[in-house]
């Protein structure tokens, strides 16, 4: 009987150190979701803002060409 509940405790033990590990990751892949949805807003928001004041993309070919 004190074998299965050693065994229990371990499993949990294991099973809450995996469980914390996976929180961990979600809060860092989180975090990186969020800083690149920043990061993709900003960008959008710039290149509108120069597409609307006319700023145009110069399509000229480079010089090796």
């Amino acid at each position: 009987m004190d074998e299965r509940f050693h065994d229990l405790e371990a499993r949990i033990t294991y099973q809450e150190y995996v469980i914390d590990e996976l929180n961990r990751t979600v809060y860092r892949q989180q975090t990186r979701i969020d800083w690149l949805e920043t990061t993709l807003t900003d960008l959008a928001r710039r290149f509108y803002a120069n597409e609307s004041q006319g700023a145009k993309p110069t399509h000229e070919l480079p010089p090796h060409y």
